[in-house]
């Protein structure tokens, strides 16, 4: 049972590995995307077509009539990677062996919909992935087993998710036939340390210049590709131009995402460009400064800074506006 990108790694690897077969896909329904709103596939349906697997797409999990279905399979046991629906317990207790999830964290720590991108806004020196035996509450399941790997200054949200794809179905692959023989216990969760990976808003990658640096490098980091960081500069301030009259009091803003950046040690008002040359931008921050290398306007392409600034000019002193939006603290 799967749906997100996350999920196609897990569900490959078990489909060409002779030790298991798999009876069945279950993927959420077809979603209307893009402008003319065309029904597209998930990419766990877009592959198990591919290998030629048979897949179901229950509206709800719950619905009893798709409990039959899978109750009619037989099922040993029933494995979840980003499937996006919370299951009923009917539905946990069908399998023999239970149901198996992959978790792109060290449990307890970082439950719930986006622990990658969490540990990385938050500073985490390691994560890793966690199989556990589905219970019915959120990711409160009993340990079956652990994977570690350091998270690196290089990794995005995206690289990140790439590399926990790959380690969660490897620890899956070695992790069932084991538990299915009885040679794993579950062990129950640490009854301290849980911290909860809300949902990423589109407002949480909106630059908040008050914080440390490291802090933004971090946020930065996490949040791309989506929802990017972003910030925001007055027109005059970036174009170099001189507004006149009312425009002058109440200037438009420009919004720019950030793509990439690096830590200085530099002290300045936080949000305050410091210097723009070739080299990067220098902003101000709650602590050091960030040089920013890559950066792209509202509709715009993306661009290194020498590119960027050739077209774009900003001032020294011209200070970017943290009041357009509302972003998390």
């Amino acid at each position: 049972m799967g749906t997100a990108d996350l999920s196609c790694a897990s569900l490959e690897l078990l489909a060409r590995d002779e030790r298991f077969s798999v009876v069945a896909v279950v993927t959420q329904p077809d979603k209307p995307k893009g402008r003319d709103l065309k029904l597209t596939p998930s990419p766990v349906k877009i592959l198990a077509e591919k290998l030629g697997l048979p897949v179901l797409q229950p509206l709800k999990a719950r619905d009893e009539k798709f409990i039959g279905e899978l109750r009619e399979l037989k099922p040993d046991i029933m494995l979840v990677v980003a499937y996006g629906q919370i299951l009923p317990q009917a539905m946990l207790d069908l399998p023999p062996h239970g149901c198996l999830n992959v978790h792109t964290s060290l449990l307890p720590k970082y439950r719930g919909a986006a622990p990658i991108q969490w540990a990385i806004a938050d500073g985490e020196p390691e994560t890793g992935v966690t199989i556990m035996q589905m219970d019915a509450g959120l990711d409160t399941g009993p340990i079956l087993s652990t994977r570690r790997t350091p998270i690196l200054p290089t990794d995005d949200s995206q690289i990140l998710h790439d590399r926990l794809a790959r380690l969660g179905a490897e620890l899956l692959a070695e992790t069932i036939p084991a538990y299915v023989a009885g040679k794993i216990l579950p062990q129950p969760q640490p009854a301290t340390g849980s911290t909860h990976a809300a949902k990423i808003k589109k407002e949480d990658g909106q630059i908040n210049w008050n914080q440390p640096a490291v802090q933004i490098w971090n946020r930065l980091r996490a949040f791309t590709p989506w929802p990017g960081a972003f910030t925001f500069l007055p027109d005059q301030s970036l174009l170099g131009r001189e507004s006149a009259g009312a425009e002058t009091s109440s200037p438009k803003v420009q919004l720019l995402k950030i793509w990439k950046v690096e830590v200085v040690e530099r002290s300045g008002r936080a949000g305050e460009i410091l210097s723009a040359d070739n080299t990067g931008v220098v902003v101000g921050c709650g602590q050091n400064a960030l040089r920013i290398l890559e950066l792209q306007r509202e509709g715009g392409k993306r661009m290194a800074v020498e590119h960027f600034l050739a077209g774009f000019p900003m001032k020294a002193g011209a200070r970017f506006d943290y009041s357009s939006g509302h972003p998390r603290q």
